[in-house]
């Protein structure tokens, strides 16, 4: 269910009014999803769904109670308020307290299309149908989904704020198979603007991987030249992001803990070619306006030319040390370079190109050591030439040292891989050396 601006308001309002605790926050989100599935030649299914939830948190002396339900009905509102309101009461003193958040600025995010919102399901019908023609030109199977969709989300407080924001995002992931059944390749991307997909060249990219023959190779684990794809660069960044923490920081939980107490902020950690920064007015990857605990989202540099910037810091810990706070971020931009993946190919005498990443885990916060598997498309490099398909391998590789090594990075381009629920994200491709495998996987 989408509700405008003034509907959202008005539904705050009133459960505002009904309030009885110290303060009071509600939370209303709801958004509309089309998605279609394709394989084997055709469309498989199809789907229309509707969701909303409205939160409430109520405040009594530093304690905190929150109810959620799926209806924006004014009497279960009320009903669920209730609730909040006595469980607030019955609850132990919150030493991480933070009372309702005051009127804040909120920039204008370039998050939503209203010709995205109003898109049908004849437009992913006819996404779809360009994925399946160039399966069937390539000779290969071809399976994905297409999907569109706007969304909402308005939050109000006791204290005075009301913000509200709408989204809306166009996504294709598409898979192909040889015939032989025996390898696969993959392609995806996520855009704000529906023609800033394009459906047949993604697929043409996913089937140009599959159509190989030949057998995969079984590759030695172990210190390897890599040019990874934007989509697996992504995913790296996905980690490194979510370290950003400034607590963990603080107190010795992270790599970047500084020795004998504190955060590394302002020091030379990672190569310089790696810049890290998220922006509510980013064309090719917009980040929402309003952050986590509804903390306002600003232009923001993260890591700078390989220096630590930034750190999150949510409300209350922000309030204990009396600084402002800092919501992690929801979608991100790394930037890129000028060298074409074909270049980083054509430079590497033995390495491996990685399509993407998955079933990627963080090991240990404090080296930022992140294991996970390649997937979709591992290709063995000789010699500058792309020579054969190679099975999967797992990795386990500290962040900071790969990062730390960028030997080559290409174009900045939107990928399919969300931060945070509808966030986005844009990597460009990346040449490291160095990157430690330590076992085969046999999938393709």
């Amino acid at each position: 269910m989408l509700l405008s601006r003034r509907e959202a308001r008005s539904i705050a309002d009133r459960l505002l009014a009904g309030s009885k605790t110290d303060g009071c926050e509600i939370v209303l989100r709801g958004g509309r999803e089309q998605n279609l599935r394709f394989a084997n030649g055709g469309a498989t299914t199809n789907r229309t769904a509707e969701r909303l939830t409205l939160r409430i948190a109520a405040h009594a002396q530093e304690r905190v109670g929150v109810v959620e339900i799926a209806s924006f009905n004014e009497a279960a509102g009320l009903r669920a308020l209730a609730k909040a309101e006595e469980i607030a009461r019955a609850l132990p003193h919150d030493p991480d307290y933070a009372p309702p958040l005051e009127p804040q600025r909120y920039a204008r995010s370039n998050l939503y299309s209203e010709e995205t919102a109003a898109l049908s399901l004849d437009t992913l019908a006819s996404c779809a149908g360009l994925a399946i023609e160039e399966a069937r030109a390539r000779d290969v199977a071809g399976f994905g989904q297409v999907a569109c969709g706007a969304s909402f989300v308005a939050r109000a407080t006791s204290a005075g704020l009301f913000c509200y924001e709408r989204q809306s995002a166009i996504e294709l992931s598409t898979t192909a198979r040889n015939r032989t059944d025996a390898w696969s390749g993959w392609a995806g991307a996520k855009t704000i603007a529906a023609a800033g997909l394009d459906a047949a060249a993604l697929a043409r990219r996913a089937c140009d991987k599959a159509a190989w023959l030949e057998e995969a190779r079984d590759l030695e684990p172990g210190a390897w030249t890599v040019v990874f794809e934007p989509e697996a660069t992504a995913e790296l960044i996905y980690w490194l992001l979510g370290a950003l923490d400034a607590r963990a920081a603080d107190e010795g939980r992270s790599y970047f803990s500084r020795k004998g107490g504190g955060a590394r902020q302002g020091e030379r950690l990672f190569d310089q070619k790696l810049t890290l920064r998220s922006d509510p007015k980013d064309l090719l990857a917009p980040q929402s306006a309003i952050g986590f605990e509804g903390a306002p989202h600003r232009k923001r540099a993260w890591i700078e030319k390989g220096r630590l910037v930034s750190l999150s810091f949510d409300r209350a810990y922000a309030r204990k040390r009396g600084k402002t706070a800092v919501p992690p971020a929801s979608s991100f931009r790394m930037e890129g370079g000028s060298v074409p993946i074909e270049e980083m190919i054509r430079a590497t005498k033995r390495g491996l190109l990685v399509t993407r990443l998955w079933y990627t885990n963080m090991l240990d916060p404090r080296s930022l050591l992140l294991t996970g598997l390649t997937r979709d498309g591992n290709f063995l490099i000789e010699n500058g030439r792309i020579v054969a398909p190679a099975r999967n391998l797992r990795f386990n590789q500290s962040l900071a040292t790969l990062f730390g090594h960028i030997e080559a990075l290409g174009p900045t381009e939107p990928t399919w891989r969300a931060l945070r629920d509808e966030g986005l994200s844009a990597a460009p491709p990346m040449l490291v050396s160095g990157v430690t495998f330590s076992s085969r996987s046999g999938g393709i």
